[in-house]
């Protein structure tokens, strides 16, 4: 929680040109993909509204803890009318969609137990049935997970979304070291929200002078051939993989022990990304 007390400096923060520039910077991409999906700005403003109005709402309490709508609306910007209408909706939390949750938990397992990993502790095809490999087989993987959901609905779910393959032997195969549909608008745009969700609150924490920052750190370069930058893709997504895979097994090992203590209640992230695109101007006609 932001309280009374710490609004004077970072209030500060909000006409700082740099920070300005750094929100424009970002706000570029998110620009280009919601006009691609055809939300336009009017629609933008009325769910960023509901942001504002709901982040004042909840982290920035006055001293004796009261939270007026006179108070939402100085801090947020937004008229009161609004914002007692839009406390009163307040933002719905949407679940993760089913295959998401279940699918996290199934690949987290299949990248971590030695059963399911090579020799280079990489995760196995497993055939398809219990029948023909037992307990290392990708029907007793589901179902160490879930007993809910058949593991058939949830390889034909998995082969639409083409985050697995199925070969000429009745074998699963992982496509990514990681649940990341390929495909399914739903799904993704959940990865969405949440990986880049927790990068930007990484990035506020250490902005906002948190007494223990997060790791964010990234590689730069320029002056790259399309070539040598297809080789640095590569690279990244060899020694991204040797990463998450580490941290996943270390943090299922911990998540067990600390299984029933009361204090078990902190969630953790830890992400990856590779980007690379031409810098040369592209030329632009201009139009009326």
């Amino acid at each position: 929680m932001i309280s009374k007390m710490d609004m004077p400096a970072r209030a500060s923060l909000v006409t700082s040109p740099a920070l300005l520039q750094a929100v424009q910077r970002l706000l570029r991409p998110l620009a280009r993909l919601l006009m691609a999906y055809g939300v336009n700005f009017v629609a933008f403003s009325n769910l960023a509204k509901g942001v504002f109005v709901d982040v004042a709402a909840r982290e920035f309490h006055a001293d004796d803890g009261v939270v007026t709508d006179s108070r939402v609306s100085l801090l947020s910007g937004v008229h009161r009318r609004e914002v007692k209408r839009l406390r009163e909706e307040m933002l719905y939390q949407m679940p993760p969609p089913p295959v998401v949750s279940l699918g996290a938990q199934v690949v987290s397992r299949w990248c971590a137990e030695a059963a399911f990993l090579d020799h280079q502790r990489r995760p196995l095809p497993l055939p398809r049935l219990a029948s023909q490999g037992g307990d290392v087989s990708f029907e007793r993987l589901v179902e160490s997970v879930s007993k809910d959901i058949r593991p058939r609905a949830v390889l034909d779910e998995w082969l639409r979304l083409g985050a697995v393959t199925l070969d000429q032997d009745d074998q699963v195969h992982l496509v990514e070291h990681a649940f990341v549909p390929a495909r399914g608008m739903e799904e993704k745009s959940f990865y969405l929200g949440k990986n880049i969700g927790d990068h930007l609150a990484a990035a506020s924490h250490n902005l906002l002078d948190g007494q223990t920052p997060f790791l964010e750190r990234s590689v730069y370069c320029d002056g790259l051939s399309p070539e040598s930058a297809e080789q640095l893709r590569g690279l990244s997504r060899e020694l991204a993989i040797d990463a998450m895979q580490a941290i996943n097994r270390r943090a299922l090992e911990l998540q067990e022990a600390d299984n029933g203590r009361a204090n078990a209640s902190q969630r953790m992230t830890f992400g990856v990304y590779y980007y690379a695109e031409d810098t040369r101007p592209v030329e632009r006609k201009e139009g009326r």
